[in-house]
């Protein structure tokens, strides 16, 4: 019953951290030559293969994407994982952020990764990985954060962007001139550009929808325009945290009225396509793992804290993250998505696009190269 894809030996986390040693002319896992300037791209929600199924809209990326330039992203396949493994170069069992809605075990508590931070959810300490901008910065070049003003002195920010100085643009046109003019100004930079737009239409809409194709259409023709402007010794990269599938409202799960899944659960985290189940003090989680099996073993993988951890889901996990992750970890591998109907907001439920768990569709992500950086 347990998932058994191998990963790829080069993963998200080497993205910014080679890109950072090739400024520094140093052996990066993948093997980036050395460079002067780098920019790397996180367009959110860009799957491989959502970009492959729409390459005629996206004829510039998908023109420079070769079959080498496609790696694993994160497990879970989600924003605050993937994201924070990126910007610290470590896996989510150590940077901490181990799914979108987790447990705080000492406040007794469900947060959200990428909205829930308060003065009890502290960012340098629930996330205590030093970031490859603070080892820029060590290293006196200089690194740089862009992206929309609302996401500026966040809690999330402040645990997988320290040490960059935040640029706030709110257009993908306006971040990639940004990116532009720090490159103009700066004889090294390290810079990361987010593009959330993919994301956010995926979410309301689909990725197969109208609006989410715009939005790569427009991703292609910045990239294309800034790719065009780059020197000798400037490098770009383009990745994703993950990719997303859309599920249908019919093939929506609500496990909550099946008894026997939520007997002794004490809080419900993760995301609809990665349950995270929190269990009573003297719920045996193999026993639930066995009931979840028997009711949803067809539609999805079903595994227990520690077989998460003894698997290398989550990497390497630090003592302080180990109560995160959940007693028992469901994640959907037909397309279907789980939800709890006794919870009072169900506006998550109007989402189409998800993501979050093992399919090749959500962890797939490209590692594009151009300027310095193409082979």
């Amino acid at each position: 019953m347990l998932p058994v894809r191998p990963f790829s030996a080069v993963r998200l986390a080497d993205v910014l951290t080679s890109s950072l040693a090739s400024l520094q002319a140093a052996p990066n896992a993948l093997g980036l030559p050395p460079a002067a300037k780098a920019v790397v791209v996180l367009a959110d929600g860009l799957g491989v293969s959502s970009l492959r199924a729409r390459a005629g809209h996206a004829r510039f990326l998908t023109g420079h994407l070769a079959k080498t330039d496609v790696v694993d992203g994160v497990f879970p396949a989600t924003t605050a994982a993937g994201i924070a493994s990126l910007t610290t170069g470590t896996a989510p069992g150590t940077h901490g952020l181990v799914g979108y809605k987790v447990l705080d075990l000492a406040n007794d508590r469900v947060v959200n990764q990428l909205t829930g931070w308060d003065a009890a959810m502290e960012p340098l300490t629930w996330q205590n990985q030093p970031t490859v901008f603070e080892l820029a910065t060590a290293a006196g070049i200089a690194s740089f954060a862009v992206g929309p003003k609302r996401f500026a002195g966040s809690g999330f920010s402040g645990a997988v962007l320290r040490g960059a100085a935040y640029v706030s643009a709110e257009t993908m046109a306006m971040r990639f001139a940004a990116a532009r003019e720090i490159f103009d100004t700066e004889p090294s930079a390290l810079v990361y550009l987010y593009v959330p737009e993919l994301d956010i239409n995926a979410h309301a809409h689909g990725w197969e929808s109208g609006r989410w194709l715009a939005q790569l259409e427009a991703l292609d023709a910045e990239t294309a325009r800034f790719a065009g402007g780059l020197r000798q010794d400037e490098g770009l990269i383009l990745t994703a945290d993950h990719g997303v599938v859309d599920v249908p409202a019919a093939k929506q799960v609500l496990f909550d009225t099946v008894p026997e899944l939520v007997n002794g659960v004490r809080h419900i985290g993760g995301d609809p396509r990665c349950l995270q189940l929190y269990t009573e003090p003297e719920v045996d989680a193999d026993a639930l793992a066995e009931a979840w099996r028997a009711v949803e073993g067809e539609r999805a993988w079903i595994f227990t804290r520690a077989e998460a951890v003894e698997l290398g889901l989550f990497g390497l996990v630090r003592p302080e993250a180990l109560t995160r992750i959940g007693d028992v970890i469901v994640a959907a591998r037909k397309l279907v998505a789980y939800y709890d109907s006794r919870e009072p907001n169900q506006s998550a439920r109007s989402m189409i696009g998800q993501h979050g768990s093992l399919t090749d569709e959500e962890l797939r992500v490209p590692v594009l190269r151009l300027g310095a950086y193409r082979r």
